[in-house]
């Protein structure tokens, strides 16, 4: 028992010195699927050799646990396998790991958060705005001040109004950024508008903007966005990775023709639900042991996965181009 007691109190310690520095959300992070055995098992091993991949490739981070994950869909103890798994390679890689968190109520919500006190690995919370109920404005800034207050890592607001219904305009957006504890935004607004513009163009310090909607990310970037959490940088990663190097560097024309080549990647990976096209390419290039999902979903059509490994095909043909001349 006093041995439990001094493992726990360790790896408390370690979360508080970690939560006290903000995390670099700088760079690609990939919010990795959650692959499963023909028989409907997590594939543990398919997802640590993902998370090692992606990581080898550039990528910044992981996220476990998001959207891409199914995470509606699995069971409690398999999404502990899932943060174990990602926890295991994070601490292994010295990458960061950011895990799916919240729930529509507050007091759910931070229930939600406090379990991630048992992975020390984790730098912070991917947490949507509240869904369906529609909260105001302020309504949403009081529920992420007391989530923020309570969380033992930061917090990165999922701003995604497709999903939840509800719109934040740049002003409050702002307004989340300044509080205590939120470290930046997953900014899926479903385009480029002029509010993405006003948020883009005056932001609070320390306050991190990552593009959430992956057809979008190279104009995201071309306006002062930190970098993405892209299900589509599952493929491609090296890819989306000099992406936002050559933004970063002011690489104008190489930024611009590989922007247009993944967003065609992306638009043939979005043309089924998310992630059943994802799926489809990682089993079809042998990366995972099955293409499936989990119901409500449906696994991908062979036309979908077929013109998303086009678009994959002709996106590697630009591999052996170097400098804006090429482009």
């Amino acid at each position: 028992m006093r041995q439990d007691t001094e493992q726990y109190t360790e790896r408390r310690t370690e979360q508080t010195a970690r939560q006290a520095a903000e995390p670099s959300l700088g760079g690609i992070h990939v919010p990795l699927v959650t692959p499963f055995t023909p028989g409907g098992d997590v594939a543990a091993g398919a997802l640590e050799a993902l998370a090692h991949e992606v990581l080898d490739a550039g990528a910044a981070g992981i996220v476990a646990l998001g959207t891409t994950a199914e995470t509606a869909a699995l069971e409690e103890a398999e999404r502990d396998l899932v943060t174990e798994v990602c926890a295991r390679v994070c601490r292994e890689r010295g990458a960061l790991l950011t895990v799916g968190a919240g729930a529509i109520g507050t007091r759910a919500a931070e229930a939600s958060l406090a379990r991630l006190a048992r992975w020390p690995e984790a730098g912070a919370a991917l947490v949507a705005v509240p869904a369906f109920v529609r909260p105001s404005a302020a309504g949403v800034l009081a529920h992420f001040a007391r989530l923020a207050g309570a969380s033992p890592v930061p917090l990165i607001v999922y701003h995604i109004p497709y999903r939840t219904g509800q719109p934040l305009d740049a002003a409050a957006l702002r307004e989340l950024g300044s509080l205590p504890g939120v470290a930046g935004v997953k900014y899926a607004g479903g385009g480029i508008d002029q509010e993405t513009v006003a948020l883009l163009g005056d932001l609070p310090d320390g306050f991190a903007v990552l593009a959430g909607d992956d057809v979008y990310v190279s104009p995201l970037l071309a306006l002062g966005a930190s970098g993405g959490v892209l299900a589509s940088a599952h493929l491609a990663t090296e890819r989306f990775v000099e992406l936002a190097g050559a933004w970063r560097a002011g690489d104008v024309a190489r930024a611009r023709g590989l922007g247009h080549g993944l967003a065609r990647l992306s638009a043939a990976l979005f043309t089924e639900p998310n992630p059943a096209v994802v799926k489809g390419v990682l089993h079809a290039q042998g990366r995972i042991p099955a293409p499936d999902v989990r119901l409500p979903l449906l696994p991908a059509s062979e036309a979908a996965v077929a013109g998303a490994l086009k678009e994959l095909e002709e996106l590697e043909g630009l591999e052996g181009l170097e400098g804006p001349a090429a482009l």
